[in-house]
């Protein structure tokens, strides 16, 4: 596993490469609120041999730097994410998303068709369906999460968040890591700045429909957060979408099942 940083429009953004090159089609990773790179680290350690793994830290998140005044909205990570793949001379990838990364990879999959070669959407916001928890979070803390200490926002969003985790110990675990950054004095305005962003502006006008890329779709059916309902009518959406819903799953399934979420991307690459 090799980590690096890359310089893009005045942002350094983090990823980590993986797996091995071969005949395959290289896979970009995209996670979501509130993680990072780090999500995948299991998943990608059990998928098939041949493929290049490229592994990325959105903005605002993990070791990227923080966004200031940049944009965390659905859009501008699709872009971000198509200038990874430009830099690292990628032409083409199978993309994978979870949650925020799930919209991320639809956008691109509906902007940039040429790039994406196939789509894996594992517990996935899209369309008009994001969490009321996020929803809920925003609105409760509006301004006043300004005034909050930054460890005091983080602990918000952390008792929250553990109830997405199959394992309540992998949860603490986690996001132990996940949250860490946005504990720091600048991690609470991007802390901000994603809740701020966490919308269906983008995702209710996005055409999946003309997604034609062969497409999978992962789901936990006892996700907290996304109802696996969304993920219904994202195949009901995407033209020959396959759907998987896992019956003990939750919402970060990239952690508690990454056997079934590696096995699942696998199937979607030998398509």
């Amino acid at each position: 596993m090799r980590g690096e940083f890359l310089d893009l429009a005045g942002s350094r953004l983090y990823y980590y490469a993986a797996g091995t090159r071969g005949a395959g089609e290289p896979v970009l990773f995209l996670h979501g609120f509130p993680t990072s790179s780090f999500l995948w680290n299991d998943v990608t350690g059990l998928m098939p041999e041949g493929y290049r793994l490229i592994v990325l830290d959105l903005l605002g998140y993990g070791r990227s730097d923080r966004p200031g005044g940049a944009s965390v909205s659905v859009s501008a990570h699709a872009r971000r994410a198509l200038d990874v793949l430009d830099t690292l001379n990628v032409p083409q990838a199978c993309v994978v998303g979870h949650d925020l990364g799930g919209a991320v990879a639809q956008w691109m999959a509906v902007h940039a068709p040429e790039r994406v070669t196939r789509l894996a959407l594992v517990s996935s916001v899209g369309l008009t369906g994001w969490p009321r928890l996020r929803t809920r979070v925003a609105r409760s803390l509006g301004a006043v999460a300004r005034q909050l200490p930054a460890p005091l926002l983080a602990g918000e969003a952390y008792a929250s968040l553990l109830r997405g985790f199959a394992d309540p110990a992998e949860g603490r675990h986690s996001l132990d890591h996940f949250l860490r950054p946005f504990a720091q004095p600048t991690g609470r305005a991007a802390l901000i700045a994603h809740l701020a962003a966490q919308s269906a502006d983008e995702t209710a006008t996005l055409a999946v429909d003309a997604i034609r890329a062969p497409t999978a779709i992962v789901h936990g059916a006892r996700d907290p957060f996304v109802p696996a309902s969304l993920s219904q009518r994202l195949q009901r959406a995407i033209p020959g979408a396959t759907l998987e819903l896992l019956d003990s799953g939750s919402h970060f399934l990239p952690l508690d099942m990454p056997e079934r979420v590696a096995s699942a991307i696998g199937r979607l690459l030998a398509r």
